[in-house]
């Protein structure tokens, strides 16, 4: 999933994704100069309430 539609989901605003990304709060691939964030990885980081492991 793209970064956007990462921030629709969570309700929040693309920067505080990269920030997570960057925390490491929420796994993510670089491909070229965008970040991809598998779909399982965000339901994990929901359930877990929002907490990194």
């Amino acid at each position: 999933m793209r970064v956007k539609e990462v921030a629709d989901i969570m309700k929040v605003s693309t920067t505080t994704i990269y920030r997570m990304i960057a925390n490491s709060e929420i796994p993510a691939t670089r491909v070229g100069k965008a970040w991809r964030i598998r779909r399982a990885d965000v339901e994990d980081y929901l359930n877990r309430g929002g907490q990194a492991n």
